[in-house]
């Protein structure tokens, strides 16, 4: 599969005045409300336009959840919905709305954010994980969270907004990978650093990995940061239980010694990978990859 198959920009759709307008109607109208209006007059035409992110979950509850054609359709519409009712709670928070966490593994994070070495934080697309950066605060360690240049200018501004007080710094993603550069600096200063493990950006240096009963590519630089760095590393999940209520999910990879860095980085992906299905396979339609994830 070619790069370009595999490329999702990720990019919040909307002009800036539309983002403005749904924060004022996220401080004035029922979130709920909210959520049935869009999942019933919205999502329907929005699966119809955009065709191919509707056909790879399709494919995805098909075949590699092996469902029958009816169940496939309808988990991809409940998949579409929820990824709206996610992006209407990240505006409501920007609107100084608030959701309950419930976090098992607090102490694992504290931890490590309390410790004087850096450490790497693997993410994925799946369920509301820029919500981390609202409730995991670091108060003596810089958070710094690896994201996508081309946002939205609304959202960037927002996300800034939120970000300030809690210790997080934005490192962008850009072309030319001097984003690698701020990554490495972040670990030698003893700070954290978020980066999504479940897209291909840039290099296509990439592991083949079993996942969900097929092979997929998982991109190798994440791993092989945190290898070389010989740093902890823990993935962190925040999936949505309610209306009101998220539940974070916490795991430590397991770091290995005296190997080379191309080995150490592999047996981190695999690691990852398992951990991700997991995840998947207990929320299956808070999974947002929109394009053929899978090699085959």
């Amino acid at each position: 599969m070619t790069e370009e198959k595999r490329d999702w920009k990720g990019k919040t759709s909307g002009a800036g005045w539309m983002h403005r307008s749904l924060i004022w109607m996220m401080r004035n109208l029922p979130l709920c409300g909210m959520y049935v209006f869009v999942n019933i007059l919205i999502i329907p035409f929005c699966m119809i336009f955009s065709h191919k992110g509707y056909l790879s979950m399709y494919h995805f509850f098909r075949f590699r959840r092996h469902e029958g054609w009816f169940k496939a359709f309808w988990h991809t519409y409940q998949n579409h919905c929820k990824f709206a009712e996610i992006i209407l709670d990240r505006f409501y928070v920007y609107a100084g709305g608030t959701f309950d966490f419930d976090i098992p593994d607090y102490e694992e994070y504290l931890k490590l954010a309390r410790g004087k070495e850096g450490f790497v934080v693997l993410s994925a697309h799946i369920g509301n994980y820029e919500a981390a950066g609202y409730t995991l605060v670091a108060e003596t360690k810089r958070f710094n969270a690896l994201v996508y240049a081309g946002e939205a200018e609304t959202v960037m501004e927002n996300r800034q907004r939120m970000f300030e007080g809690n210790n997080l710094h934005m490192i962008l993603i850009r072309k030319d990978m001097s984003h690698l550069f701020e990554i490495s600096n972040a670990l030698a200063e003893g700070e954290s650093v978020s980066i999504p493990a479940d897209r291909i950006f840039g290099s296509n240096r990439h592991f083949d990995i079993d996942f969900m009963g097929a092979q997929a590519s998982f991109p190798m630089g994440p791993f092989a940061i945190a290898a070389q760095r010989e740093v902890p590393v823990i993935t962190i999940h925040v999936m949505k239980e309610s209306a009101r209520k998220y539940r974070i999910y916490i795991k430590r990879l397991d770091t290995t010694d005296g190997q080379n860095i191309k080995v150490k980085a592999r047996q981190l992906a695999e690691q990852y990978a398992d951990y991700l299905q997991y995840i998947v396979e207990r929320y299956p339609t808070q999974w947002f990859n929109y394009f053929e994830f899978w090699n085959k």
